[in-house]
């Protein structure tokens, strides 16, 4: 009997998990394959998987996984600021404005963009958590500089892959009338039709291809990294960075990625940039193919001929175990000695593009005296 109910409970279990990956909207869609065959022409994809071009592992096994539980159980006092991080306030009408190029960063990897007088944003994740369940998983350090009700019309959304604390349901949602057209990498379009974007209005794109928007040469350019919301759908939709080729400006995002020669490649096509937003955050040695050390970082930089480097994907969200200053240090402390220009704004501050005044205040360490 007792075998009987273990057996009636585990079936409960398999049935509700699959009603909540298949009905659950946060999960997002799913690709269809033989659409995705139709587009792609390049060798990273095969059996329904997108592979990166240079081979790319995360540690795994039982003692990789003691080492985490071990880590996360231990805690870093230094992992979280002690207090909500100073914002810059955005003013709706300086957005909607005509203003000469310019970036703003929304924090971790979600930036604005204003360039050729369109707005663009790219990974706009401004949700409190970078969970399929909002109540669950680490907290967003501060508030953001805009509520997404008072964001003004946006011409274009970039999305550089699939998950959590890049491409956000919540946001989205609340985004998405506002947004005109969204480019996104192979097979990422279908969460954006289940949250009830037409087709029309979504371009999805393999690495190296091209595309012209409104007077603008959009780029999706490789990334090592991976993808997946759900148990079952890793590497099922493509990863990527962006470039973004104005009139006048030139501009990289890097997205989620490990070090690798494509930085190199893409500097040589495409390079130099006027500005590059490159990861340095959220590292570990136990994960080092998916995402860069600060000083792989300004190693990346160099290789893409980046003139002024904007460090993302940190003071947000805390996602790995380092303290949550250290990226930003370590990227400062390299750049020197290398003699990489680094801009270091708060969140809500104006970068503005081509200017040799830039934001370079060290305010997280401000943050520290001030507690």
């Amino acid at each position: 009997m007792g075998v009987i109910i273990i057996a009636c409970i585990v079936v409960l279990i398999i049935v509700f998990v699959y009603l909540l990956m298949k009905y659950y909207p946060p999960f997002g869609g799913k690709s269809s394959l033989k659409k995705l065959t139709k587009q792609i022409h390049r060798s990273n994809y095969a059996n329904g998987k997108f592979f990166n071009t240079l081979p790319t592992s995360v540690s795994d096994g039982m003692g990789v996984t003691i080492s985490m539980l071990i880590d996360f159980m231990k805690g870093n006092p230094q992992g979280n600021p002690n207090a909500p991080l100073p914002v810059e306030s955005v003013d709706p009408f300086f957005i909607q404005d005509n203003q000469p190029a310019h970036i703003i960063w929304f924090g971790h990897s979600a930036l604005l963009v204003a360039i050729n007088g369109l707005k663009l944003l790219i990974d706009p994740m401004f949700g409190k958590s970078t969970t399929p369940f909002p109540f669950m998983g680490g907290k967003r350090y501060g508030g953001l500089p805009i509520e997404i009700e008072d964001m003004p019309s946006i011409d274009a959304i970039l999305l550089s892959h699939d998950h959590y604390d890049h491409l956000d349901y919540g946001s989205i949602m609340k985004l998405k009338e506002k947004v005109n057209h969204f480019f996104v990498p192979l097979g990422v379009g279908a969460h954006l039709e289940r949250w009830g974007i037409s087709q029309e209005r979504i371009t999805e794109m393999d690495w190296w291809e091209e595309a012209v928007f409104e007077g603008l040469t959009l780029v999706s350019t490789p990334a090592r990294h991976f993808s997946g919301r759900r148990l079952v759908d890793k590497e099922a939709t493509l990863w990527c960075s962006w470039i973004i080729l104005g009139e006048q400006e030139k501009l990289f995002f890097s997205g989620d990625t490990g070090y690798g020669p494509h930085f190199k490649e893409i500097g040589e096509k495409y390079g130099p940039f006027d500005i590059t937003l490159m990861e340095c955050g959220q590292y570990d040695e136990r994960w080092a193919g998916i995402h860069m050390f600060p000083e792989q970082t300004i190693q990346a930089q160099l290789e893409v001929q980046g003139k002024l480097m904007i460090p993302i994907h940190w003071g947000t969200f805390t996602l790995a175990f380092h303290d949550w200053t250290d990226p930003v240090e370590r990227a400062l402390k390299a750049g020197k000695e290398h003699d990489v220009r680094i801009s270091t704004p708060r969140i809500g501050e104006i970068v503005w593009i081509g200017s040799s005044n830039y934001p370079i205040s060290t305010w997280w360490r401000e943050l520290h005296r001030m507690n």
